[in-house]
């Protein structure tokens, strides 16, 4: 860990200046949305004074917007090893993924099957349910437990020839456990089934490329990767092509404008320009934007799996707590959920806020998961979640809270 930048890193954090009862905060809420450098913010406020337009218009400003829009999809398409034409913009991955299942939904016929899982969250849950109204048969694949990993061999057992879709997701937003997609787009080749792709709380930790996972479609959200409120969604060119979207007259019918209703935000895609740059900047030498963001990503991965491990070691000893996901030792995000044995979730995270110290606690929209643990009447669990910005010494100070709570 003692190669990675984080000072320089943290000082282009304006939120880490914030106190809390003369402490400074600790933000562990970062599978939430992490905070904004200073250049999201600059290039949001700079579109605002100098390219503030909609689009189409026959001066310099809409021009600029254009600009911007592209600039957007370059950017978002060297993260995730995409081509700038298969980036489409939206208000946020939910909505996207609803506009993304109505399409699909078009191509299917009563009876054909739609496969999810229990470790989804619920975004990429209910869009698939709701085509159980069309006639399709939507089944979910149950979790191994306590580790809140997918049955890979049920899965296998539950594909069929009348299988059309499978949505799921790479890594559980609750328990950071990694899905092994390699295997899971084997499976979808066999019955040629359109895979899509939850990479919400993937994309911010380890290195994406979209042509290597073999997902037909891929959404993402770059408020939880430095950037503003937005939902991105990656389609394979082929695929997004053919996808029946619904649209207004007046929308072009091309990929991938043909799925993006409505007038865009086009401050939030400068922001999303600018979060890539940063991200690109932590370990690139500035040559190539698509290399600059995987040495980057394999940095803060790295970075992140030495902190997870200090802070689940940690909580291991903690008389009490209860972890619940994968080992330190499987591949997952640094996402730990927990619950204390005398302290409701809600009573922990108050309890270290008032120190500074910022930890999410519920379901997280990852419902069914804690459904499945039986954890929903007692409020879910505890969810700490690192950034490149937090530090081993943060970790401590997590450790001894929530040692002094229990």
């Amino acid at each position: 860990m003692t190669d990675f930048p984080v000072d320089r890193v943290r000082e282009q954090f304006p939120a880490l200046d914030l106190t809390v009862g003369g402490r400074g905060v600790a933000y562990f809420d970062g599978p939430g949305g992490t905070q904004v450098p200073d250049g999201v913010l600059a290039a949001v406020a700079r579109y605002y004074t100098e390219r503030n337009a909609n689009r189409h218009g026959a001066f310099i400003t809409s021009e600029k917007t254009e600009e911007t829009i592209r600039t957007g999809r370059e950017k978002m398409a060297a993260l995730l090893g995409a081509d700038p034409d298969e980036i489409a913009f939206g208000a946020n991955m939910t909505t996207l993924n609803f506009s993304l299942a109505r399409a699909l939904g078009r191509t299917l016929r009563p009876g054909d099957e739609v496969l999810i899982t229990d470790m989804d969250h619920e975004a990429n849950r209910d869009p698939w349910l709701d085509l159980r109204e069309e006639g399709a048969v939507v089944r979910s694949v149950p979790m191994r437990l306590p580790e809140c990993t997918v049955d890979m061999d049920e899965l296998e057992r539950m594909l069929n020839r009348r299988t059309r879709i499978i949505a799921i997701g790479w890594a559980s937003n609750l328990s950071g456990a990694v899905v092994d997609l390699d295997r899971v787009q084997e499976l979808a080749r066999t019955v040629d089934a359109t895979l899509v792709v939850d990479a919400v709380h993937y994309v911010p930790h380890l290195p994406a490329d979209v042509h290597a996972a073999g997902c037909d479609f891929l959404l993402c959200s770059p408020y939880k990767f430095f950037g503003p409120h937005l939902g991105v969604l990656y389609g394979r060119r082929e695929a997004f092509e053919r996808l029946p979207t619904h649209r207004a007259r007046a929308q072009r019918p091309t990929v991938p404008e043909k799925i993006e209703t409505g007038t865009a935000n086009h401050e939030g895609i400068a922001g999303t320009a600018a979060a890539c740059d940063f991200i690109a900047g932590i370990s690139g030498d500035g040559a190539d934007l698509r290399c600059d963001l995987v040495c980057s990503m394999q940095a803060i991965a790295k970075y992140e799996d030495g902190l997870n491990r200090r802070l689940m070691r940690g909580l291991s000893d903690i008389d009490g707590a209860v972890l619940y996901g994968p080992a330190e030792d499987d591949r997952r995000t640094p996402t730990v959920s927990f619950t204390l044995r005398k302290r409701s979730p809600r009573e922990v995270a108050q309890f270290l806020g008032e120190r500074g110290i910022f930890v999410g606690d519920g379901h997280f929209y990852a419902l069914t998961v804690v459904e499945k643990l039986g954890l929903a009447p007692t409020g879910g669990v505890v969810r700490a979640g690192i950034a490149p910005y937090n530090t081993e010494e943060e970790v401590d100070a997590l450790l001894q809270g929530i040692e002094d709570i229990s």
